[in-house]
């Protein structure tokens, strides 16, 4: 029997979210029973039902059109499937599988490098907030020493106070690359052998005086997402260690 439920917030769109699912369903039989519920209002082209422990409950029916995602949660929404009513919403963004059929390859692509940078912009900013709620309080003596560089980072630190300085894991995308725990044998013909498969490679610069450092330089952020993603932690050199890449901090 249906539950009135409250109808959907977001924008229309070809895909459709769905909550409040029952969590003790095998992901199978979960995506079976949505797909014979959904498929009456069109042609599914995706479905994505989640799995892990923050996301379960929650899946994504992707049609073909924005017209049948309407049509199924303007009928199915509070639905009961499994004893529980289903909600029903369009999704905040468009899926990789729409994305695929409107633009191809490349368009998901680049769809993709732009996600993973939102997502890293987000980490950055949550890390910064819980960095500074952390940070003890200076006292006044100790305000006006300079901040103690990190070791090893070779980069501006921001702020006054070094626990200021978030840290390089969590750095918002930029068009530069620190590389760090580098063979000390690799030059920056190596290097560039490595990161000039990727978009809009400019060049390598290895830092005189220092081993196993290095920064690698793209047009544009695009080329240093997709470089950073396929490249961290690879294992270079005989010793099998894998490299530390993370985006240059401004």
């Amino acid at each position: 029997m249906a539950t009135t439920i409250a109808g959907p917030v977001n924008p229309p769109s070809a895909t459709v979210y769905v909550r409040n699912l029952e969590e003790r369903i095998k992901p199978d039989a979960l995506k079976s029973a949505l797909t014979d519920i959904f498929s009456e209002y069109g042609s599914i082209i995706d479905l994505v039902a989640k799995t892990n422990l923050k996301a379960k409950g929650q899946a994504f029916i992707v049609f073909d059109s924005t017209e049948a995602a309407s049509r199924a949660i303007e009928e199915v929404n509070g639905f009961e499937l499994f004893d529980k009513p289903m909600q029903l919403d369009f999704a905040k963004t468009r899926s990789d599988a729409t994305v695929l059929r409107e633009e191809g390859e490349p368009g998901l692509e680049r769809w993709k490098r732009g996600r993973l940078a939102e997502k890293e912009r987000k980490q950055a900013i949550e890390a910064q907030k819980n960095h500074q709620l952390k940070r003890p309080a200076a006292a006044p003596e100790m305000a006006s020493r300079p901040a103690k560089t990190t070791k090893g980072a070779g980069l501006k630190a921001t702020g006054t106070n070094a626990a200021a300085v978030i840290p390089d894991e969590y750095l918002p995308p930029n068009k530069i690359l620190f590389l760090r725990d580098l063979p000390e044998d690799y030059d920056a013909d190596g290097l560039s052998t490595i990161f000039s498969r990727f978009e809009g490679f400019r060049e390598v610069r290895m830092v005189p005086g220092r081993k196993g450092i290095a920064f690698v330089e793209y047009e544009a952020e695009a080329g240093a997402i997709s470089a950073k993603e396929a490249t961290a932690g690879m294992q270079l050199g005989d010793e099998g260690k894998g490299i530390r890449v993370t985006y240059q901090r401004q």
